[in-house]
């Protein structure tokens, strides 16, 4: 599950919220336009969303680990 934390993040692991992956991610699940994701935003939606985004990286890792 951290390994795919961390591709996920890849090259943002410390500021998240300015990744244009998860931004593109959270748009498009939320509709929350990616510009006007910042730090506030973001932690709010992970915290909002949490048990969401704990069966999507779950089943992500489990996905992961089957195909590599």
């Amino acid at each position: 599950m951290i390994g795919l934390l961390l591709s996920m993040s890849r090259g943002y692991l410390l500021t998240p919220w300015k990744s244009p992956y998860l931004r593109w991610r959270i748009e498009t699940y939320s509709g929350i336009e990616a510009d006007s994701i910042t730090a506030k935003v973001f932690w709010s939606f992970v915290w909002e969303n949490r048990k969401s985004l704990f069966r999507y990286v779950s089943w992500g890792a489990e996905q992961r680990r089957k195909f590599l």
